[in-house]
């Protein structure tokens, strides 16, 4: 119940434990037919989807190594850890680095970033982040795309916990880079990663002037163009990856963010009830793949979470770096069932009382199960 890797279904695993094949034959070339293809309908884009052997960091580092030069300005929107890491990796491109943030557990409002915009001189590219796994809260992309069309820059999108759980409409919202991660709603193992490039910033990266040689856009596209991959692939994950796509397809991207925004929002109510206080308050800004929990006065959260693991084997993340003791996570993203958030919440409701915490019996699993019973 982590935000990642994610639960993997066993067709998937099946899929992925076989003999590799050669990555330049007829065999593997109509599997990346069929895989391209799909990813376009879960990006929710014409444009090339480009597919690396890496974690999701890679793709963060291909798409700004393949635009930005030295001194190019660049304004990175942050909510948390990852929001942080696009403005890591600018700076070590050489890039001039705006930073626009708000208080972990918030949001960046489309007035922040217009107020903002209205103040500074262009930018290159903006990045934001999508749904940040490190505190659980979600930006309203949509709203945020919309201001960032209006200008020049490039709109650059962290969806690495976002797709397949939450709409991320690529080609609609004026997205230019759009990455994301196989050990996320994928349900895969980590090891793949995702980008998808439009039309303009596939011509900015024209201009620039030290690509990147392994995530090189122009290497990819036209290895897109013949169904492969210009390296060596991870062609176990790519197996795993054709059956990964085949069952979103056949669930449909709508039904997936309806059981995800269900499944949060339940916990949500659950966690509430049981007198807990949730790290991001408004429902609105509630990202669909993980709920930040801020532990109980005199319960640290490395006590719940071992507590968890020790006597229900049910595996939980802590916060990332300051945030590591004032928080606990539970994920809802991927292959979650509502059996694995009923035996969650109640083994929670157990692990609390044994830690001295005091609150109503059983009304977290009770509230629990009627959330989940509505529509």
């Amino acid at each position: 119940m982590i935000p990642g890797p994610t639960p993997i279904p066993q067709s998937i695993l099946k899929a992925i434990a076989r003999q590799p094949i050669k990555h330049r034959s007829d065999e593997f070339t109509s599997i990346m037919q069929e895989i391209y293809t799909n990813l376009k309908y879960i990006f929710q884009t014409k444009n090339d989807v480009f597919i690396f052997a890496s974690s999701g960091t890679g793709a963060m580092c291909g798409a700004l190594e393949n635009i930005l030069n030295p001194k190019d300005r660049i304004l990175c929107l942050v909510t948390g850890k990852f929001g942080e890491r696009w403005a890591e990796i600018a700076k070590l491109r050489g890039a001039e680095v705006d930073i626009l943030s708000c208080n972990f557990g918030e949001v960046i409002t489309p007035k922040m970033l217009q107020d903002h915009l209205s103040l500074h001189k262009p930018y290159k590219a903006i990045t934001l982040t999508h749904s940040e796994t490190s505190t659980g809260v979600a930006n309203d992309l949509q709203s945020l795309c919309a201001i960032i069309k209006k200008t020049e820059s490039l709109c650059i999108v962290d969806g690495i916990s976002s797709i397949c759980a939450m709409p991320c409409k690529m080609d609609e919202w004026g997205i230019d880079i759009l990455i994301s991660g196989s050990q996320k709603g994928l349900m895969l193992p980590s090891g793949l990663s995702f980008l998808a490039l439009s039309a303009k910033a596939y011509e900015i990266h024209k201009k620039c002037l030290f690509p990147s040689f392994y995530f090189n856009f122009s290497l990819h596209k036209e290895a897109l163009k013949k169904n492969t991959t210009p390296f060596t692939p991870s062609i176990n994950l790519i197996f795993g990856l054709l059956e990964s796509l085949r069952i979103i397809k056949n669930i449909g991207l709508e039904n997936l963010y309806h059981k995800h925004k269900k499944h949060t929002f339940a916990l949500r109510d659950a966690i509430r009830a049981m007198g807990l206080e949730l790290f991001v308050k408004d429902d609105a800004h509630a990202s669909y793949a993980t709920t930040s929990i801020i532990p109980p006065n005199g319960i640290k959260a490395q006590d719940i979470i071992k507590h968890l693991q020790e006597n229900y084997n049910i595996i939980i993340a802590s916060g990332q770096q300051e945030l590591e003791e004032k928080i606990f996570r539970i994920g809802t993203l991927g292959y979650i069932h509502n059996e694995d958030l009923i035996q969650t919440i109640t083994a929670l409701e157990q692990t609390l009382q044994s830690l001295g915490y005091k609150f109503e019996n059983k009304i977290g699993t009770q509230t629990l199960l009627e959330k989940l019973k509505m529509p």
